[in-house]
């Protein structure tokens, strides 16, 4: 199907793109979108090949969305925050057959790839739909998107989607969460990201709006400023949101606050149901589309899990504890030499390289990533568990467990954590507590207190192991 074709069928007059002092229609964005195609049609682009985007969250780069989904061409946004020597390896791995740049004097010198100005294209009259200058895609099973993997385990991964992957994704998570036309879903995660890209598909597919802030605009002043109903959020963003008392309101007043990313440590949990924030817990992943697993509602207690499967995943548990998935949300595979390669064992599953278990009502609890973990006195040790167990102690608000070598032990865990004030609570006080929670093994023995996050380019994530090759080169002990 045409996607955005149907939506504006549906939904029609009806809000689909709101951004600073401009509000498209779905019929509107179906306009302006019909003349991209055209722009690009007359570049050379046709159904098949690919076109990068390269820029921050703006309508121009959410309607290039659009025009690609319309016409066949692969999506590919990149993280425009690389540093240029990643971003020239991301382009030559990839290959794009255009790059499309809010700031083209950003790509490296030394490429050679086709480039034109996102504005430029993206500045299509607004007025009737002309038609599409080939015919739309509509088969299920049609390459829709290459996103990267965030790198949290190393180099990024390029992941394509199809149509079938984005839709059943979509619909899956407008069920669970109650998204219906008139709501209004903030772009609070880059396009680059699933889960930024995952909004505007929910859109389309929903008849919701997507609200696009001022790439330079808080979180808290794009909250108050849009009629926002449903957000997406990393722990990290919703800590800042709750230490700010004039956010609280506009907070509480939302339909759905999906919240995922990583381990969301339990003094966060609590605070957000004290102050009646409508909190749904979830575990997904870009090879799976977004959302794999997620609360049927907003959680009313500290849960220990990510909810259910939603509809159209499948989840198992492999005898050594490795999250396994498949489903129509499962992506085509990692671009290999411009090829998808898909790795699937005997039973069509697909490993997530995630930790796990599944209790007797199918709630999905994760434990962490399987390389993240390492051997203390001959004991598999999960830092995500110790982690866990250290911002349970009041006062500890974030924490990161990395491995030292140790002669005795082999390794053995340091702390790095971030406190609500810088001297409390006491070391001795997260000693007794540890020894108390975690026993001896799983007690960091060193503590080293942090005011901010390294974290990856582009993204919330905390960097791993930049910090684990600090401790490897003796930078911070």
């Amino acid at each position: 199907m045409d996607l955005v074709n149907r939506a504006s069928l549906l939904f029609d007059r009806s809000p689909a793109l709101i951004s600073s002092g401009t509000t498209r229609s779905f019929r509107e964005c179906a306009a302006v979108t019909s003349h991209m195609a055209e722009t690009l049609h007359k570049k050379g682009l046709h159904p098949g090949t690919t076109a990068a985007i390269l820029s921050p969250n703006t309508p121009e780069a959410a309607l290039t969305a659009m025009a690609l989904l319309r016409t066949g061409i692969i999506c590919a946004p990149l993280n425009h925050r690389f540093p240029s020597e990643q971003l020239g390896k991301t382009l030559h791995a990839l290959q794009p057959d255009l790059v499309l740049a809010a700031d083209p004097s950003c790509i490296p010198p030394q490429s050679a790839f086709r480039t034109e100005n996102l504005r430029a294209v993206a500045a299509a009259p607004s007025g009737h739909a002309i038609p599409i200058p080939f015919a739309p895609q509509t088969g299920m099973e049609r390459p829709v998107t290459i996103i990267h993997t965030s790198a949290s385990s190393g180099t990024p991964k390029a992941a394509l989607h199809s149509f079938g992957n984005h839709w059943y994704s979509a619909l899956g998570a407008a069920r669970n969460m109650q998204l219906e036309s008139g709501d209004c879903w903030l772009l609070s995660l880059p396009l680059f990201h699933i889960g930024g890209y995952a909004v505007l598909f929910r859109a389309l597919a929903s008849g919701s709006a997507v609200a696009v802030p001022d790439p330079q605009e808080s979180l808290e002043r794009s909250i108050e400023r849009y009629p926002v109903t449903h957000l997406s959020l990393v722990p990290t963003q919703l800590f800042r949101l709750l230490d700010n008392p004039a956010a609280l309101p506009r907070l509480r007043k939302l339909k759905a606050v999906l919240l995922g990313g990583s381990a969301v440590p339990a003094p966060l949990l609590e605070k957000s149901i004290r102050e009646e924030i409508p909190i749904y817990l979830s575990y997904g992943s870009t090879e799976m589309c977004s959302q794999i697993a997620t609360t049927p509602a907003p959680v009313r207690f500290v849960e220990e899990n990510s909810g259910k499967p939603l509809p159209w995943r499948d989840i198992s548990i492999a005898g050594d504890g490795e999250i396994l998935v498949k489903g129509a949300c499962l992506f085509q595979g990692y671009l290999v030499g411009g090829k998808p390669v898909l790795r699937l064992d005997d039973g069509g599953w697909f490993h997530t390289g995630d930790t796990g278990s599944l209790d007797d009502s199918g709630n999905l609890r994760v434990f962490g990533r399987k390389d993240n973990m390492f051997i203390a006195g001959g004991e598999n040790l999960h830092p995500e568990e110790i982690e866990e167990a250290l911002t349970a102690i009041e006062g500890i608000e974030e924490a990161l467990v990395v491995p030292l070598r140790d002669r005795e032990y082999g390794q053995r865990p340091v702390a790095f954590i971030k406190t609500a004030t810088p001297e409390s609570p006491s070391e001795d006080t997260i000693n007794e507590s540890m020894l108390n929670r975690a026993g001896r093994l799983k007690t960091p023995v060193r503590y080293i207190r942090v005011s901010g996050w390294t974290t990856l380019p582009g993204s919330q994530k905390i960097d791993r192991k930049w910090y684990i090759r600090q401790i490897d080169e003796g930078n911070l002990l």
